[in-house]
């Protein structure tokens, strides 16, 4: 099973807490998944939303292919999330319910595939950004400090 990593969304890992998270796959057109081989793809403020018992990829943003002529796709277009009934019913009562938000993580290629992890998320608050900026500036000193020492010479 190969996994090729195209996009990573950073931004959801600072702005929510991320409870749990499912793998989902995509309907795409053609000149959708040659832009995604090409890696221009971004999911900043991409999220999920639910409609008459279906997951929708709301705000992506895949750039059109450059070889798509008049065939080319919208690139902030509504995708369809292919997800069991079940898992759909699940994301869909966690967001109606508990407030939470569905949100891409990743976007990978699995064994050829288009596939996009999905984060159920809760919305950090401002202190929480600063106290996860704060560790990992403490973090990197360290490690800036580890790194900068020099071995014992021998005399």
């Amino acid at each position: 099973m190969s996994l090729k990593t195209i996009t990573v969304n950073r931004k959801a890992y600072h702005d929510y807490h991320i409870e749990e998270s499912v793998e989902a796959g995509l309907v795409l057109t053609g000149t959708e998944i040659k832009s995604i081989r090409a890696g221009r793809v971004n999911l900043r403020d991409a999220y999920a939303r639910s409609g008459n018992g279906e997951l929708w990829l709301v705000g992506a943003h895949i750039a059109p292919h450059p070889g798509g002529n008049r065939y080319n796709h919208e690139p902030k277009r509504l995708r369809k999330l292919l997800l069991h009934r079940r898992q759909i019913a699940e994301l869909s009562g966690a967001m109606m319910r508990r407030g939470l938000t569905i949100v891409p993580l990743k976007l990978y290629l699995k064994n050829g595939i288009a596939k996009v992890e999905l984060g159920v998320a809760r919305g950090k608050k401002v202190y929480d950004k600063r106290e996860a900026m704060a560790q990992r500036d403490a973090q990197r000193d360290m490690e800036r400090a580890f790194s900068q020492r020099t071995p014992k010479q021998k005399s």
